[in-house]
């Protein structure tokens, strides 16, 4: 994942202490590049979430992509590039959120399933959220803002 993605600007949160960071283009089709990025100073936790609002009729399309993108997650924050992009986030817990718009497909939750399992040898949670609106980077701008609709839900205000 290049440093162009971890270093866009971030944003204050409206509410959850929290900072956001996001990219212009997201979703699971841009394997290389970091949907949002978000630290949670209540619960000192870094959110890394992808989004799909495809429904999971792609088969092994989408898989891939899934793969893809989550590797590249995995290598932001195991290789160093997220330690070295933001010092003052290095030893905090991490989760990866994938948020879609439709339950995954058999297939990618056995794929889901696998990789939270090896997952958590690395302290490294990976969880599905179902979302109720499509996320749409395409329209933000260097200055979005995040907020926090609920604990389910990350939107950003473009």
């Amino acid at each position: 994942m290049s440093s162009e993605h971890a270093s866009s600007p971030c944003c204050g949160s409206n509410d959850r202490n929290s900072k956001c960071c996001s990219s212009i283009s997201s979703g699971l089709e841009k394997t290389a590049t970091l949907d949002a990025f978000v630290h949670d100073k209540n619960d000192d936790l870094l959110i890394l979430a992808m989004f799909e609002s495809r429904p999971w009729n792609l088969g092994e399309i989408q898989l891939f992509q899934l793969q893809e993108k989550l590797n590249a997650y995995l290598s932001f924050v195991l290789d160093g590039e997220m330690e070295e992009t933001f010092p003052h986030l290095k030893e905090k817990p991490v989760r990866i959120e994938l948020r879609t718009l439709h339950e995954p497909s058999e297939e990618a939750l056995g794929f889901i399933e696998r990789a939270h399992h090896q997952l958590s040898h690395q302290q490294i949670d990976l969880q599905v959220v179902l979302i109720e609106e499509q996320f749409d980077a395409s329209s933000c701008s260097q200055g979005c803002s995040c907020s926090e609709s609920n604990e389910e839900q990350t939107s950003l205000n473009c």
